[in-house]
């Protein structure tokens, strides 16, 4: 009895301890396909092995050597978590319920969530403090798979209060699964991604950079913006001759340099593309270096895809090191989710508000090959 009770404080300690947020959990598939690593901080994961066409692992996500890092998150990069209670971006910080395009600020239906980009014109990824940044806690484990939970008492100034439960899961055969399920008291927006940064070459290979790396994206229309804060226009471009068209698998420094500008003297996307298709493949990155293929199926409408112009951030020792750093266009993040904005644009039809008669489901599918 003495022992039992000396291990159950020992495990209680531990939980109360102030890193208990970043004790990492390890996954595995039992044909050692892939392994990954998760911290309940952000439900983030920290490390992805997979092999390349030699046989040998290589971490192919961007992240931290220290997780306690994320806490502080230099540069907020959003590294590989999940990205809440409204992931990307919302107009002015502002929306009604129900949705309209110029939310009345002063009408008891519209609500004022915190802004923290843009010069203080956008939220962005759920506030100053969003699901990325929040502990979450362990609701299971198993060596293949664990769920994490958070539970969301108005964060930021959103209505109701959202109980949200990520599951991620390995299996053989390289294959990562992770499925996002939230459940809400009230009428609420929510739109969830799972922001990873991906580098199929790990930075080895003498690479620095994905432009090599050929995405193919199923998508015949993308998000028009404006060029102020990047805010949705509620018009789609056909992607036909224009830097934006993946549908026939390209790399992204094929037309790098005519790339729309997405700031003064800035390269590359930070776009949101329409998915023709959803739970089939819609989108596969590849790299011919280390040969890996990373295949995503998705049940979400859209995908942004963001080439990390803005990034600066100290690499991992297995990346190089913190003497050097992830730059821009050191990865892309791939982010299945909903319409950017959509709770502030109505002529998109995109259905983004939840509650007690309406729960809300993301999935996606990872899987990892060889060329």
């Amino acid at each position: 009895m003495r022992v039992q009770a000396l291990t159950f404080f020992a495990i209680f300690a531990t939980a109360l301890s102030a890193d208990w947020p970043f004790n990492v959990t390890e996954l595995q598939a039992p044909d050692g396909s892939i392994t990954a690593k998760f911290v309940p901080f952000g439900s983030t994961l920290t490390e992805l092995w997979v092999k390349d066409k030699d046989g040998k692992a290589r971490d192919v996500v961007l992240g931290y050597d220290d997780n306690t890092q994320l806490r502080d998150d230099p540069g907020h990069p959003v590294f590989n978590a999940v990205a809440g209670r409204y992931a990307g971006r919302i107009n002015g910080g502002l929306f009604s319920i129900p949705i309209s395009k110029a939310p009345d600020p002063t009408a008891a239906n519209t609500w004022h969530i915190p802004t923290n980009d843009a010069n203080g014109t956008v939220t962005l990824h759920g506030g100053i403090i969003g699901w990325d940044r929040r502990n979450w806690t362990v609701a299971a484990q198993t060596p293949t798979s664990v769920t994490f939970e958070h539970i969301d008492p108005a964060d930021e100034g959103f209505p109701g209060i959202v109980t949200v439960q990520a599951h991620h899961e390995v299996t053989n055969g390289g294959v990562l699964r992770s499925t996002i399920r939230a459940k809400a008291t009230q009428l609420t927006p929510i739109m969830i991604t799972q922001h990873i940064y991906w580098n199929l070459d790990a930075f080895q290979d003498g690479t620095d950079n994905i432009l090599e790396h050929k995405l193919k994206l199923d998508s015949s229309t993308v998000l028009a913006l404006n060029e102020t804060n990047s805010i949705p226009t509620g018009k789609l471009i056909d992607v036909t001759n224009t830097p934006y068209d993946f549908r026939t698998e390209r790399t992204f420094g094929s037309k790098w340099n005519d790339t729309p500008k997405i700031c003064p003297g800035c390269y590359g996307y930070n776009s949101g593309f329409v998915l023709d298709k959803k739970i089939d493949t819609p989108i596969t990155l590849s790299s011919k270096k280390s040969g890996i293929k990373l295949s995503i199926q998705t049940d979400q409408a859209a995908a942004v895809v963001y080439t990390a112009w803005w990034l600066n951030a100290p690499r991992k020792a297995v990346h190089g090191g913190p003497s050097k750093s992830y730059l821009n266009s050191s990865a892309v993040a791939i982010e299945q989710q909903g319409y950017i904005d959509a709770i502030n644009t109505p002529e998109f039809h995109q259905n983004q508000i939840y509650g007690p008669s309406k729960d809300y489901e993301w999935q996606s599918v990872y899987k990892f090959s060889t060329l």
